[in-house]
């Protein structure tokens, strides 16, 4: 059987960036569990082999359970009668090998049950596990949502709910109606505190909410009455437990199908506040949301090794004119181009996830003590890289997700449209990924910013100044060259002073400097490792050489008089 951690290199490489000793350091705060907890790690390298050997538990399971399962799942789909959701049953044989592997509540405290792993190799989990099953996948990683509870909720709510999830129950994010999608300012959910009872009490409906019939929730709902706008939110915890929240309907989606979605009708639902009033959406939807987009990056690039696995062994093994197709540029052009947008944004993610560890991990140690004047430097420096890093992580894989379940059908030919073969279903798994958890033109808005702002080229240049192998430097000086493109394109919007011109063409801006961000950690990476990226390394450059010609033409040859040609 495979295993999808061991069968991919390039997640071990990733596990063991330099970056990961400070992590692990402000993690275990100097390891200090070791003398309470028989599993904590005793140092650097007691910690790494344990994320190493948890990650081929993972690994294991998804190659033995999870992904044998994945057709069965996808043709079965959950059900759901008298308000409440049963998965289907390769779901429940799934859910209950992750729990029995403790493989819940990853991120947490020992105290409370978890692993208190960081960010960086849970989201490999999350990747490994989206290769097989994308669906499931969600209904695992919601987990995460157990952050915005430790980082907001109260010493009760940690003792009564964290535990609960590090024993197996499952989450769920409840913020879209059907009057409320992107425009979360807009959800419409009532709120009012019951006096007799001394708790809150929600009413109205939800739409659209991934595994919604979970068993803990957290719910953004209207605290303030009168109010229309965001700051009238609050964020609530319901309880399963405690009724009021029945399932209309399971939607009926194009994929993803392992995973309900529901629309959710509260009947005056028990729930209790989750952090202070009014500060549901400006603070704890963006932390909440920032997570689930980190996740939706890895869900991104396990479809797109999904792809490639499938396209890969399908062109070795079909045959036309007497010769395997793999050996027709055609398709081994299309092959090299899924690899190396496969290992980009891969390195774009755990980038991104290593710069959420360090300063998600000094704002936990700054809730023990006072942060030293170096600590809250590095805090600062650290959450605004990971603030700009999380839109293009998103953002650029679930584009990249879509590009390659695309071409892995096109490898396959006719085949590829049959029912019978997997790219089909990773082809629907992978579409909803540019649309959920902010489309990639919200990702657009989030981004747009640090681009205005220099805060990407003052990246780049810094990554220009890493050395690199003498093979990759005719590669990095195209690079110097790109971003003196990008740069130009960027002057030259900002000259306009027109705004609605900056929103026109901002994806193209934001792309240009994703992509030369990509190219800068691949070169990166290939100077380590080149038995692992230096082809990649090659390709890539050569891509993105060519969109960033592309993306600098069009927004040099436009002018502001051509707008309203592409108003309907």
């Amino acid at each position: 059987m495979a295993n999808y951690y061991t069968d991919i290199p390039e997640l071990k490489y990733h596990l063991n960036n330099p970056m990961m000793e400070r992590i692990c350091e402000l993690k275990e705060r100097e390891y200090r569990d070791k003398e309470e907890f028989d599993y904590a790690p005793q140092d650097y390298a007691d910690a790494i082999d344990s994320y190493d050997k948890v990650l081929e538990i993972t690994g294991e399971i998804t190659g033995e359970i999870i992904a044998p399962n994945a057709e069965g799942v996808d043709a079965e789909g959950p059900h759901c009668a008298n308000g409440r959701v049963e998965y289907a049953s390769g779901t429940k044989q799934n859910l209950d090998a992750m729990v029995k592997a403790g493989l819940n509540g990853m991120t947490m405290p020992r105290r409370f049950g978890g692993l208190n792993f960081p960010i960086t190799p849970y989201t490999m989990c999350a990747e490994i596990v989206a290769a097989a099953d994308a669906g499931f996948g969600n209904i695992w990683s919601l987990q995460d949502c157990i952050e915005t509870l430790y980082e907001f909720g109260n010493e009760d709510q940690h003792s009564r709910f964290i535990p609960r999830v590090c024993a197996g129950e499952t989450m769920s994010m409840d913020l879209t109606e059907p009057d409320a999608g992107s425009d979360l300012q807009s959800v419409m959910l009532k709120a009012t505190f019951d006096e007799k009872e001394n708790c809150w009490r929600l009413n109205g409906v939800k739409r659209f909410i991934t595994n919604g019939d979970a068993d803990l929730h957290l719910v953004l709902a209207r605290s303030e009455a009168g109010t229309k706008d965001g700051r009238g939110l609050s964020m609530f915890i319901y309880d399963k437990r405690e009724g009021g929240v029945n399932v209309r309907r399971i939607e009926n989606k194009l994929g993803i199908h392992g995973s309900p979605t529901c629309e959710l009708v509260y009947k005056n639902a028990k729930a209790e506040l989750c952090g202070d009033r009014k500060l549901g959406l400006i603070k704890y939807v963006m932390a909440l949301m920032n997570g689930a987009r980190l996740g939706i990056a890895a869900q991104s690039v396990g479809l797109s090794q999904a792809a490639y696995n499938e396209g890969l062994a399908y062109a070795r093994e079909r045959k036309q004119f007497g010769k395997a197709i793999i050996d027709f540029p055609a398709v081994y052009d299309m092959l090299a181009i899924m690899k190396a947008k496969l290992d980009a944004g891969r390195a774009l993610l755990y980038q991104t996830a290593r710069y959420v560890d360090i300063y998600k991990a000094l704002d936990d140690i700054a809730r023990e003590r006072k942060l030293t004047p170096e600590e809250r430097k590095e805090q600062k420096q650290y959450a605004k890289l990971a603030d700009s890093f999380t839109p293009l992580a998103k953002g650029m894989n679930s584009e990249y997700a879509n590009q390659n379940a695309y071409d892995c059908i096109q490898i396959h030919g006719g085949s590829g449209f049959m029912m019978e073969y997997a790219c089909q279903r990773i082809y629907r798994d992978a579409r909803i990924t540019s649309i959920y958890e902010g489309t990639t033109q919200l990702q657009t808005v989030a981004a747009i910013r640090y681009v205005t702002n220099g805060s990407y080229l003052a990246t780049i240049r810094d990554f220009e100044a890493i050395p690199c192998s003498a093979e990759m430097e005719p590669l990095k000086a195209r690079l110097v060259e790109m971003a003196n493109k990008f740069e130009a394109s960027m002057a030259k919007v900002k000259e306009s002073q027109n705004q609605e011109l900056l929103d026109f063409v901002a994806r193209r801006l934001m792309e240009m400097a994703a992509d030369i961000i990509m190219a800068h950690l691949l070169i990166q990476d290939a100077t380590k490792a080149p038995e692992l990226f230096a082809k990649s390394a090659v390709v890539y450059t050569h891509y993105v050489e060519a969109e960033i010609e592309k993306h600098q033409g069009y927004i040099g040859r436009f002018n502001t008089e051509e707008l309203s040609s592409y108003r309907p």
